[in-house]
């Protein structure tokens, strides 16, 4: 089952000798639950289209489809609501609000949207992401990999049709990277979950179900890993 579908994105920034093509007519389509690995080298294009896949930067041109739903239709704050629901976002610098404990920074893309929190998946959430004894404990009391589990698990908490994540493992050392490959590949299969993950690491790549290579704005390569 199809869940997204990018028709003929590009993106253009400045004007006249200033103008530079970040993506140029890039066109996929992802499976719901897929794991898909995004990697290039540094200017490719990556980062840029990870922000129009999750809503956060309009596409020059093109479109993209979540669910069926033409993203880029919808006004600014239809958009905003659909971002909080369906879209996780994580990325390397973990991004947590340092005055807001564990459990409260997991639970702030649901209490920004005016719904309550599910005990249950709160519980179930920090159990999976090894958090627990350690629910009320702030950013600054827990170790970098520890920090980012927290952002997984708020990125997870909406249960959102697709996760992005933004070299999730850029700023850990092996050992704590190792451990966020597996508790997304975890997640990934435990709760469907579909997975687009920009990368340069080639141990996360080859995690994916598929690779999709992209340089100077195009996919200039498509690697199926499993199927």
């Amino acid at each position: 089952m199809e869940i997204l579908r990018i028709e003929h994105i590009s993106k253009v920034y400045g004007q006249g000798e200033n103008q530079v093509t970040a993506l140029n007519d890039v066109s996929f389509q992802v499976q719901k639950g897929e794991f898909v690995a995004i990697i290039g080298p540094s200017g490719s294009g990556k980062s840029t289209l990870l922000h129009i896949l999750g809503g956060v930067d309009r596409p020059t041109s093109g479109k993209v489809y979540m669910d069926g739903q033409d993203v880029y239709a919808q006004k600014e704050e239809a958009l905003a609501v659909f971002r909080r629901r369906q879209v996780g976002l994580i990325y390397q610098f973990y991004n947590l609000i340092p005055v807001l404990n564990v459990e409260e920074n997991m639970a702030l893309p649901v209490l920004m949207d005016g719904r309550r929190i599910n005990p249950r998946r709160m519980r179930e959430l920090i159990t999976t992401l090894g958090l627990s004894g350690r629910e009320k404990h702030l950013p600054n009391q827990l170790s970098g990999g520890q920090q980012q589990r927290v952002s997984i698990g708020r990125a997870l908490m909406n249960a959102p049709a697709v996760v992005l994540a933004d070299e999730p493992t850029g700023n850990l050392d092996s050992k704590n990277s190792q451990e966020i490959l597996e508790l997304l590949r975890r997640s990934n299969r435990k709760y469907e979950q579909t997975l687009i993950v920009i990368t340069h690491d080639e141990r996360i790549a080859l995690q994916a179900d598929r690779i999709l290579a992209i340089e100077d704005g195009k996919i200039h390569r498509e690697e199926v890993l499993r199927r």
